[in-house]
């Protein structure tokens, strides 16, 4: 069964009056968690936003629901009525799910240079290491393990959790959350091929992540080649994404899990990128731009639309059908061209247009 909220139980009134939704029903039903339509019990409220789960709404045993306004009319319980049922249940565990506050305060095993700048309001956990010219802003928290560099910056009401790594003069924007693994200006894959081997290339860029990002457990952000690396505000990454140097995220953009983008790829604002999505270096994508999960985007896109290039799972001994056509396919095109063309000459019919420009 879902946690009860920490902060206490809330009206359903209240409930929707901090969210702006029409309430319907006893408006006194008290409010403790969220659950699922399958899960939910007395104290629970559960939400519809999808009608192939339109069954388990007659049948769920929540206090309260939250349902669009064709769905209102199909169930007697106390609920709330919104236009996208989605994110309204977003806010109503927000407000019943409070971020834990963090106390103010050095740790007695963290090693903090006399040079660094540590706001008085800061949480910085044990063992962790802050480094000369390091700043650390208001109310921010630094958790257990991590490791700030030397003239990093960390802003206010950010939240660095456990084991995360900074490295020197990467900057981190107010209000972000990073979770626990995370990699923040690694060098970048920056490599020349001489006569003797490969020559690294110093990476003497930084990474720069704006205000309210999330950055995912794991997730690895090279420091830019000579620019710099930058995450724009409002971005929301997974977790294991791996963002290559001088890359830019555009604002709002979110990346789902275990996505690759190759070096001085920039993605602009408002795009939703599926998992395992895989970008080559030195791209343009456009704002608003969807790019399904395990799509390979080898070429730039000027304009904003679903992009999907993965192909569907088959049974292997299928596949392998399908694999052995799909290498035949030049040769089948060039036979359909030579009938076409010799159905042309013997005045039957004149062949398409389909390949001119060919």
């Amino acid at each position: 069964m879902t946690g009860r909220a920490p902060g206490g139980p809330i009206r359903l009134d209240e409930l929707g009056r901090l969210c702006d939704a029409t309430v319907e029903g006893d408006g006194a039903t008290s409010i403790d968690r969220v659950a699922a339509l399958d899960g939910a019990g007395p104290g629970a409220i559960a939400f519809l936003a999808d009608s192939r789960y339109r069954s388990q709404l007659a049948a769920t045993r929540a206090s309260a629901v939250i349902v669009g306004p064709g769905d209102a009319a199909t169930t007697a319980l106390p609920r709330l009525v919104v236009a996208d049922p989605y994110v309204t249940y977003a806010r109503v565990a927000r407000l019943l799910y409070p971020p834990k506050p963090h106390r103010a305060g050095r740790h007695a095993t963290a090693v903090i240079d006399p040079a660094a700048r540590v706001a008085a309001s800061a949480a910085i956990g044990p063992l962790a290491v802050i480094a000369a010219g390091a700043s650390i802003g208001e109310r921010a928290a630094i958790g257990s393990h991590c490791t700030i560099g030397e003239n990093a910056v960390v802003g206010d009401d950010a939240v660095l959790d456990a084991g995360v790594h900074v490295y020197p003069r990467c900057s981190i924007g107010a209000r972000t959350l990073v979770h626990s693994g995370a990699v923040i200006g690694a060098d970048g894959f920056g490599l020349a091929h001489g006569p003797d081997g490969w020559i690294k290339i110093p990476q003497i860029g930084r990474v720069v992540i704006g205000a309210d990002v999330e950055i995912g457990a794991n997730t690895t952000i090279d420091r830019g080649a000579i620019g710099d690396t930058v995450i724009d505000n409002g971005a929301k990454l997974d977790n294991q994404i791996q963002i290559g140097h001088n890359c830019v995220i555009g604002a709002r953009t979110a990346i789902a899990g275990c996505v690759g983008i190759a070096g001085s790829t920039r993605i602009g604002p408002d795009c939703r990128i599926g998992g395992a999505a895989m970008f080559s270096g030195h791209l343009e994508i456009a704002a608003g731009t969807v790019i399904s999960a395990a799509t390979l985007v080898s070429e730039s896109i000027a304009a904003a639309g679903v992009y999907t290039g993965a192909f569907p799972g088959l049974r292997h001994s299928e596949r392998k059908r399908v694999v052995a056509h799909v290498r035949h396919l030049r040769e089948l095109v060039a036979r359909v061209r030579a009938l076409e063309r010799m159905r042309g000459r013997d005045g039957k019919h004149e062949p398409t247009g389909g390949h001119q420009g060919e």
